[in-house]
């Protein structure tokens, strides 16, 4: 990798394999086997995938309607998916058995892990998040929390197991003590919050809402950086999704017209374009390897 802003250009590394858009890409941590990538498609399976190579390892199958969200445990041994067929199934990542399906009473869109791996939470068009403890047993009725107004999507555990964040398209995002099930803090954006991803040290919040992508200092809850990138709306899709590069020196976006820009951190300069998709770009992504190269993901199969 180079010393400059990004890694040095290189040719995309196409992952075929899905036959309807992608609705979501995420990388694992960094683990004993690697790093894993695991994606969400509208053609109802997700898929995983070495996240350095790209190569495929399985496909979980089972949903009757669209996978809109997949999210692994931090060992990678689990898998969660999210469908429109009104479910989340949990899956044994490593054998890819289907393990449990818990019914919902609408379109669920995301999902999220506790650091320890013993719950996890799903949100979605019900507009309230479920979450499960997960045991040696089926998982037990979930414990709702209600507050959003509108679909839930985005759910990530922030430090610990206790606490939880949420966001979605009324808005707003709200961070959850789970002991209490009460909202400790609520912060509101000029449109809809599409993604939310945390660095591995988790102490940036990257946050692509509306036409604009900002990034938050968790220790203080002060945002540090917020850019207007009205160019990506089209289609109806502001900015679905954005990441940053671990090298916290430029950032990537993605969205509705179909291309995915990489910009400078600290100024908000844009530096590359890149064409190829032919559909909005639902997700993107920067590996958690130390300085690897971005990987991206859209409409395109």
């Amino acid at each position: 990798a180079s010393e400059g802003n990004m890694p040095q250009e290189q040719g995309p590394l196409i992952c075929p394999g899905h036959s309807r858009p992608v609705a979501g890409i995420e990388f694992s941590r960094e683990t004993e086997d690697g790093v894993f990538l695991i994606s969400a498609c509208h053609d109802k399976t997700a898929m995983i995938r070495s996240g350095e190579t790209g190569d495929w390892i399985g496909t979980l199958e089972g949903h009757k309607g669209a996978v809109w969200g997949a999210a692994l445990n931090p060992p990678a041994t689990h898998a969660v998916t999210c469908s429109a067929d009104f479910s989340a199934k949990v899956w044994d990542a490593l054998t890819g058995d289907e393990l449990y399906t818990l019914q919902h009473k609408h379109v669920v869109r995301c999902a999220g892990w506790a650091p320890d791996s013993t719950r996890f939470v799903t949100g979605g068009k019900e507009k309230h998040l479920r979450l499960f403890e997960l045991g040696e047993a089926a998982p037990a009725d979930p414990l709702l929390l209600q507050g959003h107004t509108a679909c839930v999507k985005v759910c990530h555990f922030i430090g610990d197991r206790q606490t939880l964040l949420s966001a979605g398209e009324d808005k707003t995002m709200r961070l959850w003590d789970l002991r209490t099930g009460s909202t400790q803090r609520e912060i509101e954006f000029s449109g809809s919050v599409n993604s939310v991803e945390l660095t591995a040290d988790g102490r940036i919040m990257t946050v692509a809402a509306g036409t604009e992508v900002s990034f938050w200092d968790l220790t203080s809850w002060q945002c540090l950086k917020r850019f207007s990138l009205g160019v990506i709306a089209a289609n109806g899709y502001g900015v679905n999704s954005a990441s940053l590069h671990p090298n916290r020196k430029a950032f990537v976006a993605g969205g509705g017209n179909f291309w995915v820009y990489q910009h400078d951190f600290e100024t908000g300069e844009e530096l590359a374009c890149n064409k190829g998709h032919h559909g909005p770009v639902y997700g993107a992504a920067a590996s958690r390897l130390s300085l690897a190269p971005s990987r991206l993901a859209g409409e395109s199969p």
